[in-house]
């Protein structure tokens, strides 16, 4: 019986922890959640970590972050991960239609400059 108050004063104390870490504001990197002080969402940096391989030491590093503000909003990806990742496919989906729909004005004057125009 005792072991039921020590499990709930700990997942209080992460609950604590990660909203001190972690909020989300309307208006504010679109209401996604993000790390509390920055415009880096907890979408960035589960992309940075699962797709790109990068370490939470390297995303403190290139970011100015601290360890606890990493793992806090990979902890808090993971509770959300399948919203997450949804939204991650869906944000993809649409800069993939956008592109189809819109050409590259880059590539359009490659293109030119490689046929002579």
């Amino acid at each position: 019986m005792l072991i039921l108050p020590q499990v709930m004063k700990r997942n209080r104390f992460m609950t604590v922890v990660l909203e001190r870490h972690i909020e989300s504001t309307p208006g504010i990197a679109g209401g996604k959640p993000r790390i509390a002080g920055h415009r880096i969402t907890v979408q960035n940096i589960a992309i940075w970590h699962e797709r790109m391989g990068k370490s939470a030491d390297e995303i403190c590093a290139e970011y100015g972050l601290t360890l606890a503000e990493v793992y806090a909003a990979l902890a808090f990806y993971y509770d959300h991960r399948a919203e997450i990742d949804r939204s991650i496919e869906e944000e993809e989906a649409f800069v993939a239609q956008q592109r189809q729909c819109t050409p590259s004005v880059l590539a359009q004057k490659l293109m030119k400059a490689r046929r002579g125009e």
